[in-house]
């Protein structure tokens, strides 16, 4: 499903990424570990068009991310790559199910669609009831899982979490960890996850160890 190859990033003298490599089957859960600075997140944002690599290849789903223009780059993230940040980034003046719909409305949906499909996911996440709370009014467990319910409405490719559990405390993080696998269980869901959280990591299909701007380890 995805393959980097070669990437290299440089930001003025200082060299983060030298010449990475990474493959992903559909379906996997692979976690990315290293020391902080290894360029874990350096090498996510790049995976998802977030940034762009100053040498080397991103495919994902068979297309070639760094060919496309910008335009067409921001509609291919919005569809195939959903993401999940430590800090949950939901809008304050708006409502969870509000806040989950909004991909779906950047992609052209109805608002009926946009709802019907957020409803469904809150429903799935355990959260029904707490549709119409905005995100102040939820715990950080609760904010989280919106975040999560937000990176799915587009029925993404592929999900990129860095750091997911890091702002929750270790019962939250726990059940977090838990229904990342039981999605990629359930309904085929590729991840990969930049983490520094070993219980998390030893949950993967796979851990990539990074050092030094490298991927020096697959575990």
């Amino acid at each position: 499903m995805l393959k980097a190859t070669g990437i290299h990033k440089q930001y003025g003298k200082l060299e983060i990424l030298k010449g990475v490599n990474l493959d992903v089957q559909k379906g996997e859960i692979v976690t990315i570990v290293g020391a902080s600075g290894a360029g874990k997140s350096t090498l996510l944002h790049i995976i998802g068009t977030l940034d762009k690599p100053d040498a080397g290849e991103v495919i994902l789903n068979k297309v070639k991310v760094n060919s496309l223009s910008s335009r067409n780059l921001s509609a291919f993230r919005n569809l195939h790559i959903g993401f999940i940040f430590q800090f949950h980034h939901l809008l304050p003046e708006f409502t969870a199910l509000e806040n989950i719909c909004i991909p779906a409305y950047i992609a052209n949906k109805s608002q009926r669609e946009a709802e019907k499909e957020a409803s469904a996911l809150l429903e799935m996440l355990g959260l029904s009831e707490r549709a119409s709370h905005k995100p102040a009014e939820l715990s950080g467990g609760e904010q989280q899982r919106v975040a999560i319910a937000r990176a799915l409405i587009n029925k993404p490719s592929i999900i990129l979490a860095d750091e997911p559990s890091g702002n929750l405390d270790s019962n939250n993080a726990r059940a977090l960890h838990v229904l990342f696998k039981e999605l990629r269980d359930n309904l085929g869901h590729t991840f990969v996850i930049v983490t520094h959280n070993e219980e998390l990591a030893e949950m993967a299909d796979r851990k990539v160890l990074m050092k030094d701007g490298l991927v020096v380890e697959h575990l």
